[in-house]
């Protein structure tokens, strides 16, 4: 039975909503995060704070969970191109985690995975769990995540930790500010500014947060039901890049143009999700498409205009890599 949840990457888009929804199943659930949670007050408070580069001590987690959630990643696919130590540790963590639970007799870990392990998916085919092949792997980060699916694979046969791997792709919503390619095309036609696309006939999976913490609530639910499965969470359906930002330019009024620019280094141009497993073992239905999650989106990154420190944040790390 579970009842106590550790949550790693709980300050993050994915993490904040699933804390906030395994909390209100009365869940008891340990967040933990390098950075603090700028999205709810509560979780700040419980949130504890470690690096996953080093070792987790079982001081920091007072009870032992049933369950470990683990989010925490470099998350950015071309950031990994231009600083591969990003995805060594994301490794890193991971191996740590696992050790951790090792030495805690922990015995369940449900893993979030991506839908970049499976390259690309062209001719409109839809990749299903079987689908990967490491002479895929186009980017650094990729390979840290098809690395951390292998390591824990190699956990459960050797320590008894019944582990279950969902793999998300293209996650979007609120209590995200990052440099995704949404929030970012929301932060730029707010201003204005030309909505770049690199490659002119990108394609991908895009999953609306809330389709994404049900099917991994539903995954928590029926742990011991799915456990040794690897389980694809998206919508099932792909959007081009180029009408999500023509999309967003007409909701938000922005006078902004469109640019087109070569495929960077290390991404995907198509990508669909064969989400067969998840309706047959989850009963995981998808609920959001493409346009009404966006028109939520909107309507959030609205309210979020009133917390300066959210959008202060934001800019701040767009100076860094100076796009703003």
């Amino acid at each position: 039975m579970i009842n106590r949840i550790l949550i790693t990457g709980s300050s993050g888009t994915v993490g904040t909503a699933l804390v906030k929804k395994l909390s209100a199943l009365k869940y008891k659930v340990v967040p933990l995060d390098i950075k603090p949670s700028i999205w709810d007050e509560q979780i700040n408070k419980d949130t504890v704070r470690h690096d996953l580069r080093k070792p987790l001590s079982s001081k920091k987690i007072k009870k032992r969970p049933d369950l470990i959630i683990h989010l925490a990643a470099n998350a950015r696919v071309h950031d990994s191109v231009v600083n591969p130590s990003l995805a060594s540790d994301n490794y890193l963590m991971t191996s740590n985690l696992l050790e951790y639970a090792r030495e805690n007799k922990i015995p369940k870990l449900l893993f979030a995975s991506s839908r970049e392990v499976y390259g690309e998916s062209h001719g409109g085919r839809k990749k299903n769990e079987s689908n990967h092949d490491i002479k895929n792997l186009k980017a650094p980060y990729t390979a840290s995540k098809i690395g951390s699916e292998a390591l824990i694979h190699s956990y459960s046969a050797c320590y008894d930790i019944n582990i279950v791997i969902a793999r998300l792709s293209n996650v979007y919503g609120r209590y995200d500010v990052s440099e995704r390619v949404i929030p970012l095309f929301l932060y730029y036609a707010e201003r204005d500014r030309d909505l770049t696309i690199f490659g002119k006939e990108k394609k991908l999976d895009f999953t609306y947060i809330d389709d994404t913490i049900n099917g991994l609530t539903k995954i928590v639910k029926r742990f011991d039901k799915v456990k040794g499965e690897t389980i694809n969470l998206a919508s099932g359906k792909s959007s081009k890049l180029i009408d999500v930002a023509k999309f967003i330019i007409s909701q938000t009024e922005s006078n902004s143009k469109i640019k087109i620019s070569s495929k960077r280094t290390g991404e995907i141009s198509h990508f669909t999700a064969n989400i067969l497993r998840a309706r047959q073992l989850l009963n995981y239905q998808p609920k959001v498409d493409i346009n009404e999650g966006l028109t939520l989106s909107i309507k959030w990154y609205e309210q979020v205009k009133k917390i300066k420190k959210v959008h202060n944040s934001q800019r701040r790390n767009l100076l860094k890599r100076g796009l703003a």
